[in-house]
């Protein structure tokens, strides 16, 4: 028996309902169900019928209305079922979907092995766990986490929540009050935090903070330019002495991205972090890893175990396919009682589910040099540079936000399952427009970056095969052909003029 299916103490009543003949049986059946009604979901297509598309129209203006916001981002309603990386909305149609909801859908739509374990989940009396009354899977969940960390870093403790977001406000009060009075924040351009007050002023994204009181005092590094390679190190390492020198022992910590999700899909080499990490170190800053993003898709479990960066990390927070968040934490960073606390930490579904997605992570093939993830990887980038040599017109030379070609970003990259292309030479107008009409050709994709412009999948790898990378293809391959054309028809009479 798995971590995931032990939830309840041998001998008590809860282990007789789980252990029911009942019960299982009926589980099964409603399983066998969920396969046969789901295989018919294999590919794109449009909706079933115009008496579902005229339902569907008035469902997403009645989502608009309530909302208060004229249009949802994607004209999108799911009808609660799917198969793998095929979504079926509530008009009949099925997407494939590439970004799985910016990242949390890591094994697909309507998994029978995760409903298995929703359904039995399902039946315990709560539904919502938090830090007063929890089920003795939150802490197998935790020892979990807690046993993958400190196996490549001396991170020994965990506090789960309920969102990426407030991972970060929890590693935030950590790093403050370990050392108070230190008020400022060290933070890379172009970095994304969520969504809180706090965590908006930290990310370096100014709509994301309009109109909201500016209380948290940060300090941007550059990231990483692979255009000048150990010319940028060097340049981000003297910032930060720089920084050091100006504001001595008022920084609480250091926040790491180890690939940057919405600034861009960017890596970094190991000696790039490792500089900074060393400077941190020495000056009694706090190293902080954001992996709430990077958890689980970059070729390891950790993406700071990926890169060996285990031995300089205090704080690292986590989330999104781990269905719970979590912030950890090492021995010397154990806040005081009453720092972290919280009403819910998550649904007892996402807690047990959660566990499943880690336990049959570690176990599977997916990791390493020779995993599923970077068979992926290979098999994305082979695809989209495929297209590329075919129709370089639909591409061109990547252009920074001056205009000049970045002869070192591929047309193709990312790490491991967080891929991104740059169609367009990377700007904004065609690539937004390309994002759309990838969305009513079939395939679900989101953005990235602040010039380039990218488009990025975050696909389902727990269940994508690799010969569905073909059906994506397909569909990319169309919408580029029906974006480019719509560009040059509006820019034909700019050059007749």
């Amino acid at each position: 028996m798995n971590a995931s299916t032990t939830t309840a103490a041998p001998g008590t009543r809860a282990s007789k309902l789980n252990a029911s003949p009942i019960v299982e049986e009926a589980i099964d059946r409603a399983i066998d169900e969920i396969r046969k009604v789901q295989s018919g979901i294999t590919a794109v297509r449009p909706p079933l019928s115009e008496e579902l598309a005229a339902r569907y129209r008035e469902l997403l203006a009645q989502a608009s209305e309530v909302r208060g916001k004229s249009k949802l981002f994607f004209d999108y309603h799911g009808s609660g079922l799917g198969n793998g990386p095929f979504v079926e909305l509530a008009d009949g149609s099925v997407k494939l979907d590439l970004i799985c909801g910016i990242g949390p859908m890591f094994f697909g739509h309507s998994d029978p092995e995760l409903t298995r374990i929703a359904m039995r989940a399902a039946m315990s009396d709560l539904v919502l766990q938090g830090n007063l009354q929890m089920n003795e899977d939150s802490t197998q969940f935790s020892n979990l986490l807690v046993e993958e960390a400190s196996r490549c870093s001396r991170l020994a403790h965990v506090f789960l929540t309920n969102s990426g977001c407030m991972a970060n406000e929890s590693a935030l009060k950590i790093c403050y009050q370990k050392h108070a009075p230190a008020s400022r924040v060290i933070a890379f351009e172009n970095c994304f935090m969520g969504r809180s007050v706090t965590m908006s002023q930290i990310g370096d994204n100014a709509g994301n903070r309009a109109g909201i009181p500016l209380s948290t005092l940060v300090d941007y590094l550059p990231f990483y330019d692979a255009e000048r390679g150990e010319a940028s190190t060097r340049d981000a390492l003297a910032r930060l002495d720089r920084l050091i020198e100006r504001y001595p022992g008022q920084h609480a910590c250091m926040i790491f991205e180890l690939v940057q999700g919405e600034g861009g899909f960017n890596p970094a080499p190991r000696e790039f972090f490792v500089a900074l990490m060393e400077r941190c170190r020495k000056a009694g800053i706090a190293v902080w890893v954001d992996e709430v993003q990077t958890f689980g898709r970059t070729g390891e479990m950790f993406a700071f175990d990926l890169l060996k960066l285990g031995e300089y990390v205090d704080v690292c927070t986590i989330g999104k396919l781990s269905q719970i968040c979590a912030c950890l934490y090492s021995k010397d960073y154990n806040p005081k009682p009453g720092l972290l606390s919280g009403t819910f930490v998550g649904s007892t579904v996402a807690i047990q589910v959660g566990m499943h997605i880690l336990d049959t992570l570690r176990n599977g093939n997916y990791y390493g040099a020779n995993g599923s993830i970077a068979q992926h990887h290979q098999r994305f980038v082979a695809g989209i540079e495929g297209i590329a040599s075919r129709h370089p017109e639909w591409f061109g030379p990547i252009l920074s936000p001056d205009d000049t070609a970045m002869k070192h970003i591929k047309v193709a990259g990312g790490l491991g399952g967080m891929m991104r292309f740059t169609p367009f030479g990377g700007r904004k107008e065609p690539v937004n427009k390309f994002m759309y009409n990838l969305y009513d050709e079939g395939v679900l994709s989101f953005y990235c970056g602040h010039g380039p412009y990218h488009i990025r999948f975050l696909p389902p790898l727990g269940v994508m095969k690799l010969q569905q990378w073909d059906a994506a293809f397909e569909v990319v391959e169309r919408a580029l052909a029906r974006t480019f054309e719509e560009i040059s028809r509006k820019e034909a009479p700019k050059a007749q003029n």
